[in-house]
């Protein structure tokens, strides 16, 4: 969440580039998202001790996208991939993730002031509840490349 955090303060006056997008397998139905913004970054090392412990790098140049998504009611964001890692902070109300490489279709339920990272495989967000949802959700792409996938259902869920 640290590296959310901070990846969406230093990308707040960067220019906003339009997204790529794939033929739909698993459209999304009920969530709106925004594009807040796109920055390109250089190869970096970051190593944090203390109060948090954390590492990272970028080999090479990475673009960290900021996007806002707004979840209805009952909405899901389809079945869909990322090139590289997510941080997906849940702002208000309640999302369900669920794994495509998972054969239990087990939940994973993030409440409003938690995070979930995914490791850019398969996944689906959904809004189980019958209000309305936001997150912040920050990734990391090729530079100037797609940031999301769409892929079929998998058929682990019944959904």
């Amino acid at each position: 969440m640290a590296a959310a955090l901070i990846a969406t303060s230093a990308l707040a006056g960067c220019a906003v580039d339009e997204e790529s997008s794939s033929e739909q397998h698993s459209a999304a139905q009920g969530v709106t998202p925004t594009l807040l913004s796109r920055g390109r970054y250089q190869p970096f090392t970051v190593e944090s001790e203390g109060l948090v412990n954390f590492e990272a790098k970028a080999k090479t140049a990475v673009d960290v996208i900021t996007r806002q998504h707004d979840y209805l009611p009952n909405s899901h964001t389809g079945w869909h991939t990322h090139p590289g890692p997510v941080f997906i902070t849940v702002v208000s109300g309640t999302l369900t993730f669920y794994e495509s490489d998972d054969p239990s279709c087990t939940p994973v339920v993030v409440t409003a002031g938690n995070g979930y990272v995914d490791h850019g495989h398969g996944h689906i967000a959904r809004n189980e509840t019958g209000a309305a949802a936001r997150d912040i959700t920050v990734i990391l792409a090729p530079p100037g490349l797609p940031f999301r996938g769409e892929i079929n259902p998998p058929g682990n869920c019944a959904f």
